[in-house]
Formats: C-alpha cells, structure tokens, sequence
C-alpha cells in the first residue's frame, strides 16, 4: 500500500519537499483580517504585515474537517497516511488530525514536538523513510523514536517581539536594544526556552555554535536545515560564513528557506535558525 505524507502550514520545507507533501493550511490573524497560511499570505508578506502592526498576529488551529478532506482523498487513492503536526504544546491541530484520523484506517498522526525547521527535518526525514520502502506504520514508528533528537536554535535580532508575546519582561526588552543584546532561545518539549544572551552579532552566531557542541553535535547522515525570519537572509549568510567549519566537508550545502508564521510571530525579523538531529 502506497503512503501519503500529510503535514501542516507551519513546517518550513525546501520547494522539492513541499512538492511531495500535502498540506493543510492554518489560520494567519493580523486583528480582523483573516488570511490562510501559505494560501492567501506567504511568508514575504507575513513579515511585511508584521513589522506594520502594532499587535501581534495569531494562529488558528487546522480544523478536524481540513485534515479529513486530505484523508479522503488517501483513502480514495488507496492510500495509508502519515501526518505530521507541529508540538501539541503550540496548537489544537495534532488533536484535530487526531480526531479526523479516527475515522479512518492504516492513518497514523505523529507530534513532531516542534515547529518550523524542527518539523521540516522530521517531514524531510518521513519522505527519506518512504522511498526506503518502509510502510506508513514503520515511518509513524521512527519519526516518534527520532524527534526526541531533534535541536532547534535560533539567535534573536531584537526582543521587542518577545515582549509583545508575554516571554520576556519589558525592562530587559529595552535594556536588549539598548545593549545590543542578541537572544539565543531553541524549541523544548514543544516550547520556546531562553538559553542564553549575548552581545552583538557574532557572540550571539558564536553562541549558536556553542549550543551546537553541547547537543552533542550534529548528525549529518540525517536531514539538517537552516533558516531566517523577515525579508532579508543577509544575517544568515553571515552566520554560515562565521560557522563555515561546522558545514565544511559535512554538507554539500548548507540548505535553508524561510521561517514561518508561528516562530515568525516570536522572533521578529532578523532571526537565524538551525535544525537538526543530534548524534
């Protein structure tokens, strides 16, 4: 029996990997105005409306009904699902694939216990496993066994966005612009933990390096992607070159695509991401 991948709009894939996927879009709120997740707003103009407004934007869930239309058309095709969701911690949308799953057989819903990069490696690691051979249920299996290795580290351009969500206080977020004070958070158990601080640019790409070394290292055999918020991935370049010795003679290149609405919405502009599995 053939396998369909099934993900939501929040993973960050590369163009060949979201050809081979089916996606089921989230929600996008900027106040009143309504957009659908890589539909009726791409990540260019998500950034574009975020810097405009005054509040930040927020999701809404996938729908149990949005997931059982992409089973239908498994089932209609003779096909067994895997569905892939961002953390349960961030959304309702594992539950509700959860719930529409239950309607139908050989499905098998899987929380990646991330977002953004952190579930496009584990989509990219699920399609790896597919053209192995394995079946839906192999792959459900692994992907649950191999998330508990997946790292996630970002470095912040500003705090002013933290503190719009609540997740840090006011007088740091001014004392971080005056300071020029670069944040270092990473994705934990499907939330979004401050790791450390750091000054400038290139202590804070250095402190990326440094959390890189302490998960043990990377495992190159496996899917690794990078990425960055906002218009312009001048800040990540920098960081690849800063980084060069990690990449070099490991990676036949250094991958990486935008980040998406929901990390998005946390970091602000500016932000520099790495994904992968530690070894």
């Amino acid at each position: 029996m053939k396998t369909r991948i099934i993900v939501d709009s929040t993973a960050d894939l590369l163009p060949e990997i979201a050809a081979r996927v089916h996606t089921v879009a989230l929600t996008v709120h900027f106040g009143d105005a309504e957009y659908i997740d890589g539909v009726t707003i791409d990540h260019k103009t998500f950034y574009e409306k975020l810097v405009e407004s005054d509040v930040l934007p927020t999701t809404s869930q996938a729908t149990p009904a949005a997931f059982a239309a992409e089973l239908e058309k498994a089932r209609l095709a003779g096909e067994a699902a895997v569905v892939i969701t961002l953390s349960a911690a961030f959304s309702g949308t594992y539950q509700s694939a959860v719930i529409a799953a239950a309607e139908y057989e050989n499905v098998y819903v899987v929380d990646s216990g991330s977002a953004a990069m952190g579930s496009g490696i584990l989509v990219e690691l699920a399609l790896r496993l597919l053209d192995e051979g394995k079946s839906a249920e192999e792959i459900a299996r692994t992907l649950m066994q191999e998330r508990e290795k997946i790292v996630v580290v970002a470095l912040v351009d500003t705090l002013e966005y933290l503190k719009k969500g609540g997740r840090v206080s006011k007088t740091l977020a001014f004392a971080g612009g005056v300071l020029n004070i670069k944040p270092v958070l990473s994705v934990i158990n499907g939330e979004i933990c401050l790791l450390g601080k750091a000054r400038g640019s290139k202590m804070g790409n250095n402190l990326l390096v440094q959390e890189i070394d302490k998960a043990g290292g990377i495992d190159f055999h496996k899917p690794v992607l990078l990425g960055y918020s906002g218009i312009s991935d001048a800040l990540l370049l920098k960081y690849i070159e800063d980084s060069r010795h990690i990449w070099e003679g490991n990676l036949a290149e250094v991958r990486y695509t935008t980040v998406g609405c929901v990390i998005g919405t946390h970091a602000g502009p500016g932000a520099v991401v790495v994904a992968f599995f530690k070894r």
